[in-house]
């Protein structure tokens, strides 16, 4: 029973690092990503070939400037399918 105990700390110990890891690997990739989608927009843009604009963003738009956040950021999720802190990140950067 002794040798029991520190093996299974040992083993619970692993299952933390490799969750650290992969959650700094996953982030590391987020911001890589994010980066690269800002230059292919800035690509796109000075090309003149932007993306036509999604019309909910403009529902988006309207809805923050009226102070309506959380439904601004509602809306932007179920549009983008994004999480909430990219969302919220991302309606604050459009009132910019």
């Amino acid at each position: 029973m002794e040798t029991l105990i520190p093996a299974v700390v040992l083993a619970v110990l692993g299952v933390a690092m490799t969750v650290s890891s992969v959650d700094r690997r996953s982030k590391t990739i987020d911001r890589r990503l994010q980066r690269l989608e800002h230059k292919v927009d800035l690509l796109l843009e000075h090309l003149g070939a932007a993306e036509p604009e999604d019309p909910a963003f403009k529902e988006i738009d309207a809805l923050a400037r009226e102070g309506k956040m959380i439904q601004a950021i509602k809306l932007h999720r179920e549009t983008t399918g994004s999480g909430l802190a990219e969302a919220k990140e991302a309606v604050e950067r459009r009132m910019r």
